[in-house]
């Protein structure tokens, strides 16, 4: 039997996780359906950066002052993210708040709790992929992972989640990393931080599905090239990668937010505004059914990524009405979606049946999670390894499922390792490439590619 990358899931994997063309819900069931996501110049979204999260820019002390002559205020330039090169750097800074709203109280620099909760839901999906679905994985271990996994297999099956909590970090992220910063900068991190990771894994995964031992196949050479631009459904190309279909959904959420917020530039009354529209403009959406409407809006992702904002604004300005009104709002619009992507009716046939209280639940806790992290609950989790566990997330993600299926299958079948054995070095050996990933290709690739995005031609 033979797979190729993109392929639909068989009719035993979760019927929701297929790509934006069909009912979707997270990181897929089957190759379609797979998280991803999007990152942040300090610390990816859902699946983007790989660097470390800086907090929101603090402000100055709103205490009152003895009176003295006028002067001429200079804003401050916003506080740039710190490069992975220097992890255990901490700096302060202050700035502005946003015309019309309470000043930004101060914070940490560095949010290390939320790249600590992108490493966990990254492992979310990859215990999904390789043990709580079936289709191609099954092929690699000999016989459905229900088998290998008959306890543990239903709760790996909630894993396919960790997609939409991907996408609530991502909305954090992202505004944070858009507020204060011009288009061109926004544009160029964003680029940065998304491709050199992804070209590298499109390369390796096209070189070892093209191995005549292994029993997947490759995509055309012309679709291989398609997917370096990360545009290749919307141009209906096979899927070197089962995961960039969260990272279609990522791309859609930046132009948005760059369009809407970064080029007129971020306060916290537009920013309101943008989730207000964008939420009411993704029901009309998915009330119009019309495709093209969909495609921009999102209807079942936008929650998600809107709730992250609304938790960003929490993080940035304090406890505030109008804005856990945003996060509250999208929890319950993102929980229906999920529910209406993941439940099914108890089913011998489907791999797993997950409760709907058990899918509201795992939803419940991504958002619960951001919210404590923006509210500085978690600043004694400052530990410096979570930095780098940020950092792997993303390159993990890309390589973790097609490539795992081959090591599943030297592990488990010709070598004979246990299940949970080879499961356990199965992501340790993907956690190892996502290193090299990091260290010789990201670091490498991302300043040369930001620099050059960035710099000012001189004519």
């Amino acid at each position: 039997m033979t797979a190729t990358a993109g392929a639909p899931a068989t009719p035993s994997a979760a019927p929701s996780a297929t790509p934006p063309t069909g009912p979707a819900t997270g990181p897929g069931s089957g190759p379609s359906g797979h998280p991803g996501g999007g990152p942040a110049d300090a610390v990816g979204d859902m699946v983007g950066d790989a660097g470390p999260i800086p907090s929101a820019p603090p402000a100055s002390s709103a205490s009152p002052a003895p009176p003295a002559p006028p002067t001429v205020a200079v804003p401050l330039p916003p506080a740039l993210p710190q490069t992975p090169a220097s992890p255990s750097a901490s700096v302060t800074a202050s700035a502005p708040a946003a015309e019309g709203s309470r000043p930004a109280r101060r914070g940490p620099v560095r949010l290390r709790a939320l790249d600590g909760l992108r490493l966990l839901a990254a492992l979310m999906v990859a215990a999904y992929h390789y043990g709580g679905r079936d289709g191609e994985i099954s092929q690699a271990w000999g016989t459905s992972p229900r088998e290998q996994f008959p306890t543990a297999s239903s709760y790996f099956a909630y894993g396919c989640l960790g997609v939409q909590i991907f996408f609530v970090i991502s909305g954090f992220v992202i505004c944070m990393s858009g507020w204060g910063r011009p288009l061109r900068s926004f544009f160029a991190s964003r680029v940065s931080r998304l491709y050199p990771a992804y070209w590298a894994a499109i390369l390796i995964i096209t070189a070892v599905f093209a191995l005549p031992w292994v029993a997947y196949k490759s995509v055309s050479p012309s679709d291989t090239l398609v997917n370096l631009t990360m545009l290749q459904q919307p141009l209906g190309a096979d899927r070197v990668l089962g995961v960039c279909w969260t990272l279609w959904a990522e791309l859609r959420f930046y132009a948005l937010f760059a369009l809407f917020v970064v080029l007129p530039g971020a306060n916290r009354q537009r920013v309101v505004l943008f989730c207000a529209v964008w939420t009411l403009g993704a029901a009309l959406a998915e009330a119009a059914n019309q495709p093209l409407l969909d495609l921009v809006l999102m209807p079942e992702y936008a929650p998600y990524f809107i709730g992250g904002i609304g938790l960003y604004l929490i993080h940035r300005y304090g406890h505030d009405a109008l804005a856990w009104g945003i996060v509250g709002i999208s929890f319950l619009i993102g929980q229906h979606y999920a529910v209406a992507r993941l439940w099914h009716a108890p089913n011998p046939s489907f791999f797993s049946y997950r409760p709907a209280i058990g899918i509201v639940a795992v939803v419940a806790f991504g958002y619960l999670a951001v919210a404590l992290i923006a509210l500085g609950k978690f600043q004694w989790a400052n530990w410096r390894w979570l930095t780098l566990a940020g950092a792997l997330t993303y390159p993990f993600y890309l390589v973790h499922e097609h490539l795992g299926w081959v090591v599943v299958g030297v592990l488990h079948r010709e070598l004979g390792l246990p299940s949970y054995a080879t499961l356990a070095l199965t992501i340790l050996l993907m956690l190892g490439l996502a290193w090299l990933l990091y260290r010789f290709v990201e670091q490498r690739l991302t300043p040369v590619i930001k620099k050059s995005l960035t710099a000012v031609r001189v004519r």
